[in-house]
C-alpha cells in the first residue's frame, strides 16, 4: 500500500536549520507532484512548497521564500524540504503529500503522518 513516511522533525532555536524527509513506497514516485503542508493546531493544513513530477518546477509560499528548498530523489523515492532560517512562525506540524494526476500512477492524494517541528526563541 502507499506509504510516506516524513522524519527530520524536532526542536530547534530561532535561525537554526532542519531538514525533512519523506520517503515514499507503494507507488511509482517518479512521475508525480509533491508537496509539502504546515498545520498549527487548531488552524487549517497550508501548502508550504511542491516540486513537480518532473523536478524542474518549484513552488514556495511566500514566508519560506528564499529560507526553504524543496528536492526529490526519485531513485531513492524520497522527498526533502531543508528548512533554514528558521523563526517561531515555522513551528508546526509538517506533512507531505503525493499528488495523483498527469504521469502520475496515484487516484488519491496521500498524505504522511506528520513530523512536529517546533523553534524556539
Amino acid at each position: 500500500q502507499v506509504q510516506l513516511v516524513e522524519s527530520g522533525g524536532g526542536s530547534v532555536q530561532a535561525g537554526g536549520s532542519l531538514q525533512l524527509s519523506c520517503a515514499a513506497s507503494g507507488y511509482a514516485f517518479a512521475g508525480c507532484r509533491m508537496e509539502w503542508y504546515r498545520q498549527v493546531a487548531g488552524k487549517e493544513r497550508i501548502l508550504v512548497s511542491f516540486i513537480s513530477e518532473s523536478g524542474s518546477v518549484w513552488y514556495y509560499t511566500d514566508v519560506v521564500k528564499g529560507r526553504f528548498t524543496v528536492s526529490r530523489d526519485d531513485a531513492k523515492k524520497m522527498f526533502y524540504l531543508q528548512m533554514t532560517n528558521l523563526t517561531t512562525e515555522d513551528t508546526a506540524v509538517y506533512y507531505c503529500a503525493a499528488v495523483p494526476g498527469g504521469n502520475c500512477d496515484l487516484s488519491l492524494l496521500y498524505w504522511g503522518q506528520g513530523t512536529q517541528v517546533i523553534v524556539s526563541s
